[in-house]
């Protein structure tokens, strides 16, 4: 399928009814999701226009779309516990004292960051479960929720230990609603997958229990970026055609197969990235 042309026209308040459950749960079947589907999502709230009941209805809209037999993912990222040395936020003198302070992480109770809404009012629903990794975490609900947060390795958090690699696997679909492809996590699996110059890897830790006790842990990670995430995805619309975009809300969404995406991210990296 190839993209949908979208009203790019600014609306006036009041001009169109704000959007509801139903009507976004109808959107997403004409967008192509489809009852049984595995979706990994990003969400701009605002970007959807007026939406009746906020994220709450975002959140159960999703789940009408992919049915009993689906499963919706997000990423809820925790990036306030990363070690303050990679954060460079404070003055190096105090990074003993916040390393010795940062809460433990908690999949119930740490909150997300910067993650919006709509993810952080699903990892607090009921049936929703959370991968292990202290700042990368993904939240799952639905028939694949326990199989995809199951490993989530400390020094792999977007590689083959993390989610992303089981999204890959179960043949998930990105879904973009209201966002670009700047927002695209899965991509960052496709940096694990491909050598490019300047591809490195970079220290960061968190306090975690060991025995019941409360001890820091450290590890290597890949430095990713996700400057030319918009760039790829265009690339491989045009290449494949398998981008679908249609209005969702007052926004645009947009829905991408996982695996051919990475893997065309994959190819690409090495001859587009430079150091």
């Amino acid at each position: 399928m190839t993209d949908t042309p979208v009203d790019g026209g600014e609306h006036l308040e009041g001009s169109e009814p704000p959007a509801t459950a139903q009507s976004l749960t109808q959107e997403l079947g004409a967008l192509g999701v489809e009852a049984g589907a595995t979706l990994i999502v990003h969400t701009s709230l605002s970007a959807l226009g007026w939406v009746v009941g906020g994220e709450q209805a975002v959140v159960a809209a999703l789940h009408a779309a992919v049915g009993p037999a689906g499963t919706v993912v997000m990423p809820v990222q925790s990036w306030q516990l990363c070690d303050p040395a990679l954060l460079q936020q404070t003055d190096p003198a105090w990074w003993p004292l916040v390393r010795e302070h940062l809460p433990v992480y908690d999949v119930a109770s740490t909150p997300s960051k910067n993650m919006g809404a709509v993810a952080e009012h699903f990892r607090t629903l009921p049936g929703t479960v959370r991968s292990a990794h202290p700042h990368r975490s993904f939240a799952a609900a639905g028939r694949l929720a326990a199989e995809v947060v199951a490993q989530h390795d400390l020094s792999e958090p977007m590689g083959e230990g993390s989610p992303l690699a089981v999204l890959y696997d179960v043949g998930a679909q990105v879904l973009l609603l209201g966002v670009s492809a700047a927002k695209c996590t899965a991509l960052h699996l496709a940096e694990h997958r491909c050598q490019y110059p300047g591809k490195h890897r970079i220290r960061n830790g968190a306090p975690v229990l060991v025995d019941g006790q409360r001890r820091w842990r450290s590890w290597q990670e890949l430095a990713v970026s996700a400057d030319d995430f918009e760039q790829v995805a265009e690339d491989f619309a045009a290449a494949t055609g398998l981008r679908r975009s249609a209005p969702v809300g007052r926004g645009v969404g947009q829905l991408l197969p996982v695996r051919e995406l990475v893997d065309h991210a994959a190819g690409w990296f090495p001859t587009h990235r430079r150091a």
